[in-house]
């Protein structure tokens, strides 16, 4: 369940609103009948808080920005997505309404701020109380921040120029709750925006609490979108090892799309005729 907002979170009645008031979106009118069932699917955010739980051991500095792999790849990602926006020639960003699904501390939203986007104009929600009071206490007060699991939120249908998910749907297990967490950010995209998706192909075998999702399964969960994929970000295990010898090998290694474990997807959600 959705917390009761804080003051910080007053914002977000403005941004919402009860879902007796909201109108069914096309995905829930014409959901189609290969869709997977919902059975099982209420279980799923309380997997994923266990699994993050069992990843609490990890080295907290192998994703500091410190290291070079890391600066590498957000970098890369960053400029992926800025000729993304500049294709879709939109010059001015400080009007685009942006949600992120599973913000976690706050990173990619302060991405977004130091891009061009405005604190007012932006959202996260993310399941995990203490990545919640991370972010918190990272963003400008006016980002509208919502905790709890996203499948609960009431958001007005067509309301969002972006709705951004990185690495969320590979920690997603459950395919009943990705195909329901797909509906419900593609119902919240306005015509002419669209989803934008970070998240890594592959399976990790070394990983048994994510699941690699590939281009084809995108297209299964977003069927009326129009795709433009593009590979990014150098295999992280060999993007370490190879910065270790020197960090200009990210570039070269990285030439090789191959070698690329993730890809940055822009969904469009077609303007109405």
């Amino acid at each position: 369940m959705i917390m009761p907002p804080t003051e910080r979170e007053s914002q977000a009645q403005a941004r919402a609103r009860p879902a007796a008031d909201r109108a069914p979106g096309p995905a829930e009118r014409a959901a189609p009948a290969a869709g997977p069932a919902a059975h099982g699917a209420e279980h799923e955010p309380q997997a994923v808080a266990e699994r993050y739980a069992r990843r609490a051991g990890l080295a907290r500095d192998r994703y500091s920005l410190l290291n070079p792999d890391v600066w590498q790849t957000v970098q890369e990602r960053q400029r992926a997505m800025l000729r993304l926006f500049a294709r879709l020639d939109w010059p001015d960003l400080t009007s685009r309404r942006v949600l992120e699904v599973g913000c976690g501390s706050g990173g990619n939203l302060l991405e977004l701020l130091r891009l061009g986007f405005t604190p007012r104009n932006l959202a996260g929600i993310e399941l995990l109380p203490e990545r919640y009071a991370q972010a918190l206490a990272a963003l400008p007060a006016s980002v509208v921040l919502m905790q709890g699991d996203a499948l609960q939120v009431k958001l007005p249908d067509e309301s969002e120029d972006i709705v951004l998910q990185s690495t969320v749907f590979s920690s997603l297990l459950d395919a009943p709750f990705q195909w329901k967490l797909a509906q419900a950010m593609w119902r919240w995209v306005r015509p002419g925006g669209g989803v934008l998706w970070y998240d890594f192909v592959y399976d990790n075998p070394r990983n048994p609490d994510v699941r690699g999702v590939p281009v084809a399964r995108i297209r299964e969960l977003f069927p009326h979108g129009r795709m433009t994929v593009r590979r990014v970000t150098l295999a992280p295990p060999l993007a370490r090892a190879v910065c270790r010898v020197h960090p200009a090998l990210y570039t070269v290694f990285n030439a090789l799309p191959l070698l690329r474990t993730h890809v940055l997807v822009w969904i469009e959600k077609p303007l109405l005729r």
